[in-house]
This record gives structure tokens, sequence and C-alpha cells, in this order.
């Protein structure tokens, strides 16, 4: 299990951590109280990997120039961190783009989050064990792609890119395999939890794989993937907050903290220059 890191020397108030689904909060460990009056701290909720690297690297930026101390909160789960903020366990989260916000937010009914900067473009790819480049890929192959609906769509649509499919509208940002409307090498669309994608090369013949799953499995989209998303995708990650704190000090500083060339150079180390600025 993961735990929510304190950056900086400022006070950690109780808070909690959540990995995985269904986890139930633990109480991290009470620090001695800050005797800077201006000193402000913040949890944030992350995805656990890579993108947990670049937000640290954000931290260190937001105590350094604005005195304030970021509390990282990681995730492996993408269902749990919308939650976290509506409720009030996390001040904000940096994990997701607007899509995916949209659809989440819908289905739980969270009407009190809002949008308050941009961090990366974290592009799907394709990757395989068995083929160098799709013009191998045989007629039934099997390809896995993400299960949640926002990555679903998205991999549908890169796939329309690739010219393996068709889709009934590829503007449809929430598509499913039954808007497929063309499919002239029979592939078998295998939707997997997106959690898994990455381990699913080992048993398809191609897999679309989320960046942040890629680089858990030692992938990266520039040495190993069969093909890209286009850069100039709309999927950028976004940072959320409430409507009640996304005007705060702290929050604005916090997204400062984020869009700077230190986090950018943090990022493309982490994913190997894939990723595109946002801001």
């Amino acid at each position: 299990m993961n735990f929510g890191k304190l950056f900086g020397i400022c006070a950690l108030a109780s808070g909690i951590a959540l990995a995985g689904c269904g986890n139930k909060p633990t109480q991290t460990t009470e620090a001695p109280a800050a005797t800077d009056p201006t000193a402000q701290t913040i949890k944030v909720g992350v995805m656990a990997g890579p993108e947990q690297a670049v937000a640290e690297v954000a931290g260190k930026v937001a105590k350094e120039k604005y005195n304030l101390t970021v509390e990282l909160v990681e995730f492996n789960d993408y269902a749990l961190p919308n939650t976290a903020v509506s409720n009030g366990d996390l001040d904000a989260n940096a994990m997701q783009h607007k899509p995916y916000l949209d659809e989440d937010t819908a289905k739980k009914g969270l009407d009190n989050l809002a949008i308050v900067g941009n961090t990366f473009v974290y592009p799907l790819a394709g990757y395989s064990k068995t083929i160098k480049n799709l013009s191998e890929l045989k007629d039934g192959a099997t390809v896995a792609v993400p299960n949640d609906p926002s990555n679903l769509a998205r991999a549908l649509i890169l796939l329309e890119k690739q010219g393996l499919i068709k889709l009934k509208d590829n503007n449809n940002l929430l598509s499913t395999t039954l808007d497929i409307v063309e499919n002239p090498k029979n592939l078998k669309i295998k939707e997997v939890d997106t959690a898994v994608a990455a381990r699913a090369i080992d048993d398809v013949d191609l897999a679309v794989v989320n960046n942040n799953y890629a680089g858990q499995a030692g992938l990266n989209a520039s040495e190993h993937g069969v093909f890209v998303e286009d850069k100039q995708s709309p999927y950028v990650n976004i940072i959320v907050a409430r409507t009640d704190n996304k005007d705060s000090e702290a929050i604005q500083n916090f997204v400062k903290a984020y869009q700077t060339d230190e986090v950018e150079a943090e990022a493309k180390k982490q994913f190997k220059d894939g990723v595109v600025k946002g801001w």
C-alpha cells in the first residue's frame, strides 16, 4: 500500500492514503505544529508511479516558491480521487483528462468539481510482443483496450486513426465497441481493466495502454510503441479542485508550481519525452 507523502518541514494534518478499489482510509502520523504562520498545506491525489514522481517535483517547487506544503495521496484506482476531492478528503487531484472527469462526475453526481489548470498530454500507445508494425497484424487478431468509458473511446479513436476500424462518430469521446461500424480485419476487441492493460500484452496480439501504466511495466511509447497517439490529442490532463476552493491562494499556487520548467523536465524524464506540455 502507498501512503501520501509530505513535502517540506511544515505540519502535516491527519489525512488519508487510498490505494486500490475499496481500500479503507488510513490515518497518517501527525507531525509537529508549524511555526510559520504563512505556511499552508494541501492534499493532492495522484496516480502511483511516474505521474506521482512528476507531482513530487511540483510539491518541491510549491514549497520553495510559495511556502506551500503539498501532501501527495497516491491512488492505484482512477475511480476514487474525484470522490475524495468532492467530499473534502482531498483539496485537489492531478490524474485525469476532461473526458474522464465529465463521465465520472455525471455517473456519480459530483457537481462541485472545477478544472483549475492543465498539466500534460500522456499519449496512449499500442504495444505488442508479436509484431513490430501494423502490417504484420493478422486477420482475427485480439486487441486489448482499456475498459473505462473515456479511455475506451480514446483507444477506439486511436485504432481508427491507424485504419484498423471505423467508428460511427469519431468525435464521440464516449464511443464503445458497439459504435464500430467497420472492422476489415475482424479484430477481436477485448476490454480489460485499465490498470492491467500493460500486462495483457502477454496474452493478446496488441494492447492499447495508458502511458502511466505502460511506464510502470517498463514500457514507453517512443521505444516500444507500435503506434502512438497524436500529440494534438484533446486528452490533456488537468488539475481538479472544488468550486469552493478553486480560487484559493493554495490551489492557485499549486497550479503555478506544476506549470513550471522543472516539472516539465521531470515529466520528460519519467516518460522518455513521451509527454506534451498542456499549458
